[in-house]
């Protein structure tokens, strides 16, 4: 089946519809990822700082402002675990609307209670953001509420399209844009949305859709054809966790999207703390997945490329893990068992010798009782932070030059 698809006009009218609600993010420059790249410039369009946290408001603001009087009398209903949650709940308070939000049971709580505050009511079911979702659509079908789809809709897509405008309107000589890909709705919006408006300037714009190599439908479904159901695994990008691309989206994706490229959990981890450490920005694993394709080189372009920092809605306990993640991926944190003669001044000999190479030691696990250890051995755990690779490997050097055996482990 074909679907009817956005045109400029589209888009350039959201954009009035959704500019009475959403921030003009800023449009970053990072000198570093331009190096890394290879290319004049690099920007980042950061819609990690828009209200509600994310872009997902501007497709679903878009959509419910498109309703009819009864269909607002009605209400909504949309299932989510986070962006798309936040951003119905407050399009709805703004716009008047009740609406109702059907979250899994294990959703994270910061997500949990912004939905509550925007005036939400929220209903905890199912385990899966799946079974969240069909419990919403018989809601829907029951109470007569409207459903607010994540991503495959018309009026969803062209909201999120207007991003797409903010950014060439601001740096025309983008020629490269990196977007997220989930279910399709923010990349298929940018799409047709930056190549009509290039078109319309007489220039050519290439796009690349990013996705977590766990939860990557859109490769087996373009290569099928048509839109495939695949299994999920985990990922911390759950952004974008989708095991099914939308109809509309699969389509302009198809007709629009130049490559498709996936990235790994260490992919992302380094994605989020270069964001950090360079550009000073907190940004959640999903919209951290194009700096992250940029970080691990599979991005080419000649002239300069954009990606989307797409939402910034990130748990502290899960930033703090995917800190030491990161961290450990970038061969700047270093965890290794050292396996030691149970004699006076062994630990204090080993602190030295990191001290030497110019370490520092984070953390210590001193036991007896490890597995395969001789009753006159104790195995040493040391959480070591390190400059990079090569300083990683100097102090691994350092202490087996001291005649200490060592055992690295992973994260």
């Amino acid at each position: 089946m074909t679907h009817p698809q956005p045109t400029l006009e589209n888009f350039q009218a959201a954009r009035s519809v959704v500019s009475k609600i959403v921030q003009h993010t800023p449009l970053e420059t990072s000198r570093y990822l331009a190096e890394i790249v290879g290319v004049p410039q690099v920007y980042m369009k950061c819609e990690n700082l828009q209200r509600t946290g994310s872009f997902k408001i501007r497709g679903a603001y878009n959509r419910m402002a498109q309703l009819s009087q009864a269909e607002k009398d009605r209400g909504v209903v949309a299932a989510s675990a986070g962006n798309h949650a936040q951003g119905v709940a407050f399009a709805a308070r703004e716009l008047g609307i009740g609406a109702t939000i059907f979250m899994p049971l294990g959703v994270a709580l910061p997500k949990l209670q912004a939905t509550k505050n925007y005036g939400a009511e929220v209903v905890l079911v199912g385990h899966t953001v799946g079974e969240s979702l069909r419990a919403a659509a018989e809601f829907a079908e029951q109470a007569g509420a409207v459903l607010i789809p994540p991503f495959d809709h018309f009026d969803v897509v062209v909201g999120q399209g207007t991003l797409a405008l903010e950014v060439l309107e601001e740096a025309p000589d983008i020629e490269t844009l990196v977007v997220p890909i989930g279910g399709g709705g923010l990349v298929s919006g940018l799409a047709l949305a930056a190549k009509q408006f290039a078109a319309a300037r007489g220039k050519k714009i290439r796009v690349v859709g990013v996705q977590a190599a766990n939860s990557s439908a859109f490769a087996p479904s373009l290569a099928a054809g048509h839109p495939l159901d695949i299994e999920i695994t985990p990922t911390i990008a759950d952004g974008i966790a989708v095991s099914r691309p939308g109809e509309l989206n699969f389509q302009i994706v198809q007709d629009h999207v130049d490559e498709i490229v996936s990235v790994s959990d260490d992919d992302i981890a380094r994605g989020i703390l270069v964001l950090l450490e360079r550009a000073k920005l907190v940004v959640e694993p999903a919209g951290a997945v194009g700096v992250a394709a940029m970080i691990a080189g599979l991005i080419r372009s000649k002239g300069p490329v954009a990606t989307v920092l797409s939402g910034g809605n990130i748990d502290p306990l899960l930033m703090q893990r995917v800190i030491s993640h990161g961290l450990a991926a970038s061969d700047r944190y270093l965890k290794l068992r050292v396996m030691l003669p149970d004699l006076p001044g062994q630990l204090a000999r080993t602190a030295e010798l990191v001290a030497e190479a110019n370490a520092n030691v984070v953390e210590v696990l001193h036991t007896r009782h490890g597995g395969g250890l001789q009753i006159s051995d104790v195995e040493l755990e040391l959480h070591i932070e390190t400059r990079g690779p090569d300083h990683r490997d100097q102090v691994i050097a350092k202490l087996r030059e001291a005649g200490y055996r060592i055992r690295l482990e992973g994260f």
